[in-house]
């Protein structure tokens, strides 16, 4: 399972960004993962562990099943 930080996240627009540990692309994440993972709050620089899944739109990837971590 991957690990990363929270590079932005806009509620108000149901989507923000991870920046995965082992570095690469930032990772989409939709408001729909982080509500499901029952996460009321993502914040700049907040861990996270994820899984990755492919998207429908554009053959990238996407972050599902969130837990915050500690640092």
């Amino acid at each position: 399972m991957p690990f990363g930080r929270v590079k932005s996240y806009e509620p108000h627009n149901g989507y923000g960004f991870i920046i995965p540990d082992h570095g690469g692309e930032d990772v989409f994440v939709h408001a729909k993962a982080v509500e499901r993972a029952d996460i009321w709050v993502l914040s700049v620089g907040q861990r996270l562990s994820y899984e990755l899944r492919p998207r429908k739109q554009g053959g990238k990837c996407s972050a599902e099943n969130l837990k915050e971590i500690g640092d």
